[in-house]
């Protein structure tokens, strides 16, 4: 379930052959996100740990792309890329933030990989 007050997802649409998932929300806010950046920022505990002191820098998924996604409740989704990842479950709250931050939330992330030596590449 939303939150309260809380965005909404109107349509989302994978968009295989750039490797983006566009997400149109009932606040007027259209995202746009990279595979890679949903998969990097995959929600799932492989991924975030369980206290924020464990989130793992994942590199080399700069060419991953998204296989399907499946509605969970009414509230969130499950992404499958085809790196074989499939267990984060993305909350519309989730999406909204992850999209409203992008820039900030890349800018992390790409340092983070250069602090630790790693390549988008792998």
């Amino acid at each position: 379930m939303a939150e309260a007050g809380g965005p909404w997802p109107l349509e989302i649409r994978v968009k295989r052959g750039e490797k983006r998932l566009e997400i149109d929300f009932d606040d007027g806010t259209t995202f746009g996100y990279p595979a890679e950046l949903m998969r990097v920022e995959s929600p799932s505990a492989e991924v975030q740990g369980h206290v924020p002191s464990q989130k793992v820098t994942v590199a080399g998924k700069r060419n991953v792309g998204i296989m399907r996604l499946e509605q969970v409740g009414n509230y969130a989704v499950r992404i499958e890329f085809d790196d074989g990842h499939s267990t984060g479950i993305f909350s519309w709250p989730y999406l909204h933030r992850l999209g409203r931050d992008q820039a900030r939330i890349w800018g992390d992330y790409v340092r983070a990989l250069e602090a630790k030596g790693l390549s988008r590449d792998g």
